[in-house]
């Protein structure tokens, strides 16, 4: 009888061609930094703080702006043409309270240039950058004052003090209809994943889940939404039954779409207290 064994080299060749295959996918998915919760107690002079703007998630790679996920958006050249060849990190944006009309424009295959006149890339780190959040803030002002193009500018960073005046603050931008704060550790490298070196402060919690099913309406939603029954990440399912216009209650999100929900704290079993439906999560571009 006659052994064979593997070829070393052919086992490199499959790794190879899973690599090239792969590759291009995985390559394009940027390395994000993502942010936890603030908590009362952290050292708030170790901190900048800025706006959290209710836009698009973008990055600016030096070529091109693509999503969370990797995919492109389709901006029109003009857009773009005197970003700098510099990686950025930042927002599309349109103003506070226009996320539904800005995830509709930006998420286009054909973009339309009326409706992307109104929107504006704000940034607010410097992922290649290889010095601290304080140095980075120091080269975003060098980079953007004065910007090189009139769709470009630097979310606003002041340095933290106490948490009453980091609540005033919070109280200031929400009547103003801002969704929060953000915080960035000072001393902190750009670094993906979700980390203390960036923190999100809110009035309230927000997380993401997909709609597995619906629970229909009664009394004067009857034959319209009730409920939607959604699923977290963990498997755990719970409803969302408020937080929708009637007509969301009449057209309600599409079955495996993801949805945001506000909620405060958790019960004692581990589910979102008082949660409530947001928005659907469609920030995605189109794909070719």
């Amino acid at each position: 009888m006659i052994h064979t064994h593997p070829r070393p080299w052919a086992s490199l060749l499959v790794l190879v061609l899973v690599f090239l295959l792969a590759g291009p996918a995985m390559a394009g998915v940027p390395q994000l930094t993502l942010a936890q919760v603030y908590e009362q107690g952290v050292p708030l002079e170790d901190y900048w703080v800025s706006e959290k703007l209710d836009g698009v998630r973008a990055y600016w790679d030096g070529d091109k702006l693509v999503s969370r996920q990797g995919h492109r958006f389709h901006a029109p050249d003009w857009f773009t043409r005197d970003f700098p060849d510099t990686p950025m990190d930042g927002e599309l944006w349109m103003g506070r309270g226009t996320f539904a009309e800005l995830s509709g424009v930006v998420r286009k295959l054909e973009p339309v240039d009326a409706e992307w006149r109104q929107v504006h890339y704000e940034i607010f780190d410097l992922p290649a950058h290889p010095g601290p959040f304080s140095e980075r803030v120091a080269a975003m002002q060098r980079l953007l004052q004065p910007s090189p193009s009139p769709y470009l500018a630097m979310i606003e960073q002041t340095r933290g003090t106490t948490h009453m005046a980091l609540m005033d603050r919070l109280d200031d931008v929400v009547a103003a209809g801002a969704e929060g704060l953000m915080l960035h550790r000072s001393d902190s490298l750009y670094h993906a994943g979700r980390n203390d070196d960036l923190l999100k402060v809110k009035k309230y919690q927000d997380a993401e889940a997909d709609v597995v099913g619906y629970s229909p309406g009664k009394g004067k939603y009857e034959g319209m939404l009730g409920a939607l029954v959604v699923e977290r990440s963990d498997g755990r399912r719970f409803k969302l039954g408020t937080g929708f216009s009637d007509e969301q209650r009449a057209h309600p999100p599409a079955m495996g779409a993801t949805v945001t929900y506000k909620f405060y704290g958790y019960t004692s079993t581990g589910l979102p207290r008082f949660a409530s439906f947001m928005r659907v999560r469609d920030d995605e571009p189109a794909e070719e």
